[in-house]
């Protein structure tokens, strides 16, 4: 008989097992040890174990699921008006006897009673509290459209998609050049320069990053020091055993509003992916909104391709 309960500390070994085996299409980390569970989920400060429901089966852990929440307006803490889904995993041997929509149920009820008015499902920045790391790729894209049985259960149970994000890659480990007959003029007014490692995203997405280092690089006007624009990047460590890759993901490209369609950013990531087309790297990943496009433009134009999609799905009562 299967027994409902939230979590206890002896239950990493049993999420570690059913993530290895429930969650393990090509967006997926395959974990050795409970040490990265850890790191993107349990040592969370806001994780709360109320939050994480178990089924268990006479000692086995056949099925998890994890709800959390956003950030305040401020992003300096919790908002507790929109909750969402992280994690909604069952052993497949366990499946079609209903514990998937007994963990979605105990989530929602979770979410309801700390004062969630939406319950989505799928987590995507800037409500993704959980499993950025180890979950998506380069930044936290909902749930996982090669994920194939997840969208179709949510949408029996009455979820939709109200947003979706487009998951890019390019090889890095062939011969690499970005031409641009605007490149000239703009390197005799700009350079690209590293950042230094340090926090500055806000109080909750330094939370979700974790442990990750996020390398930093900016555009920078030559004789007055403005800053025209940032790229943000890290090493992807956690899904190279499953590629069989050594990747880096993009997490952010931005160019102030003013200088923007200029190529300005073109310039930028040129030089971020020859830095580490150099360095050796093979792979490279960014994720744009489904409806940007000027940044699938900008992608599309250094060589990305589309491999996946991601998706937020909310509940429509």
């Amino acid at each position: 008989m299967i027994h409902y309960r939230t979590f206890r500390n002896d239950d990493p070994p049993g999420l570690l097992r059913t993530w290895n085996e429930a969650v393990s299409g090509r967006g997926a980390a395959a974990l050795r040890n409970t040490t990265l569970l850890e790191y993107f989920v349990l040592c969370k400060p806001y994780f709360d174990p109320a939050g994480l429901h178990v089924a268990v089966d006479e000692g086995v852990l056949a099925g998890w699921a994890l709800a959390g929440f956003g950030a305040d307006a401020a992003g300096t803490g919790l908002g507790f008006s929109r909750g969402v889904i992280c994690v909604l995993a069952v052993l497949p041997s366990y499946r079609r006897r209903g514990i998937g929509t007994e963990l979605l149920r105990r989530c929602e009820r979770y979410l309801r009673e700390r004062g969630a008015g939406e319950v989505c499902a799928g987590p995507m920045a800037p409500l993704n509290p959980f499993t950025f790391g180890i979950y998506g790729g380069s930044q936290s894209p909902g749930f996982l459209d090669s994920d194939r049985t997840v969208g179709p259960f949510l949408e029996r149970h009455g979820y939709r998609v109200v947003d979706t994000q487009l998951v890019l890659q390019r090889p890095l480990d062939r011969p690499f050049n970005v031409i641009d007959g605007r490149f000239p003029a703009l390197r005799r007014r700009f350079e690209v320069k590293q950042l230094p490692r340090r926090g500055t995203a806000g109080w909750y997405q330094e939370c979700v990053r974790g442990p990750l280092e996020i390398e930093g690089f900016c555009l920078e006007e030559k004789g007055t020091g403005r800053v025209a624009g940032r790229a943000l990047v890290w090493e992807m460590d956690p899904f190279s055993p499953r590629w069989n890759e050594h990747p880096i993901g993009i997490v952010q490209v931005e160019i102030e509003e003013g200088l923007r369609r200029q190529g300005l950013a073109r310039l930028l990531l040129g030089n971020v992916l020859r830095c580490y087309h150099d360095q050796y790297f093979t792979l490279v990943e960014a994720q744009v909104r489904e409806h940007d496009a000027a940044g699938l433009g900008l992608f599309r134009g250094l060589g990305f391709q589309q491999v996946d999609a991601g998706r937020l799905y909310c509940l429509h009562d």
